[in-house]
């Protein structure tokens, strides 16, 4: 058998451990517990140190358990919380998204919202924008144009800027294209309606078609947006590009016949050189053949072939 007082010395060891161990945790968690045990949000100390040993910000995850418990969310565990910590989100960001979702009764869940903000999206700024949309100016001011410009049938350019009114379609946020591919598509729309217009009076006096033309091409289809409306805030008169391009045209056309008249008056030229050339030509052989007339006429007389005048002949 033991000792006796070995074995209660061993206890009391033991004890003291188990007491130094909790008054260690209550230390370090018991502010923390207490908020939550008061909160309806539950941790154990255990689950607190496992937080610890894992790297993970306890006070981010109770926190976040509190706010999601106070607003009603349901049971979020803090296993979830700490899968999504771990996996570089922004927790408190999450549980805040969900809340205002919830509020504007809007179908999102914590799945999905940790995948939106995994993906490098702003989740809480997704919710707030589907509650109150946002306007995008078109074109982007930040792409250095002021306007859009576009020329209609006639050939008169119009400068026009647009707004377009945005919320967040929080179904097809991952994997859905932003801003900028709205504003391309907007952009794009404008200028081929007004390209198709007859007139540019015709889209100064009804721009409201242009815009309700953009909307029916389903244009916030695979983005991460639901386009409200599209507003024309701004047209100006351009210069009449057809115009210019009729004169251009004319111009070069002028350019063309001068160039042809030219190559004609070259080629005249050139042919008055080789008339020219052949007259002296032809000039040289009658100077020639006249003057063999004066030698065929000698020897014509010497060979008798000829008379002289009054009758005789030449030596034979």
């Amino acid at each position: 058998m033991p000792d006796q007082p070995a074995l209660v010395f061993a206890a009391a060891v033991l004890l003291a451990i188990v007491a130094l161990t909790m008054l260690l945790l209550i230390v370090s968690y018991g502010q923390l517990w207490f908020q939550a045990y008061w909160s309806k949000a539950r941790v154990t100390f255990f689950e607190l140190l496992g937080m610890s040993l894992r790297k993970v910000n306890a006070r981010t995850i109770v926190q976040a358990r509190i706010m999601a418990a106070q607003a009603g969310l349901g049971d979020i565990t803090a296993r979830k919380l700490e899968a999504h910590y771990l996996a570089g989100g922004d927790v408190p960001r999450v549980i805040r998204a969900l809340i205002a979702a919830q509020r504007a009764d809007l179908d999102l869940d914590f799945d999905r919202a940790c995948a939106i903000d995994l993906a490098g999206r702003d989740v809480l700024d997704a919710v707030q924008t589907s509650v109150n949309p946002k306007v995008i100016d078109c074109p982007d001011t930040a792409s250095g144009k002021s306007t859009l410009s576009a020329v209609a049938k006639n050939g008169v350019e119009l400068k026009i800027r647009a707004r377009v009114t945005v919320r967040t379609n929080l179904q097809q946020l991952i994997g859905g294209a932003t801003e900028e591919t709205i504003i391309a598509r907007v952009g794009e729309g404008i200028i081929t309606s007004i390209g198709s217009a007859e007139s540019h009076f015709k889209v100064m006096e009804h721009p409201d078609t242009i815009s309700k033309a953009v909307l029916q091409r389903g244009l916030d289809a695979q983005t991460a947006f639901q386009i409200v409306s599209i507003d024309i805030a701004d047209i100006e008169v351009g210069e009449n590009i057809g115009a210019r391009l009729q004169a251009d045209q004319a111009e070069a056309d002028t350019r063309v016949a001068r160039a042809k008249a030219e190559e004609r008056r070259s080629v005249a030229i050139a042919r008055e050189q080789e008339m020219k050339a052949s007259v002296s030509e032809n000039r040289a052989r009658l100077l020639e053949a006249e003057s063999l007339v004066p030698k065929s006429i000698g020897e014509a007389y010497r060979a008798g072939r000829l008379e002289r005048a009054g009758g005789t002949t030449g030596p034979a």
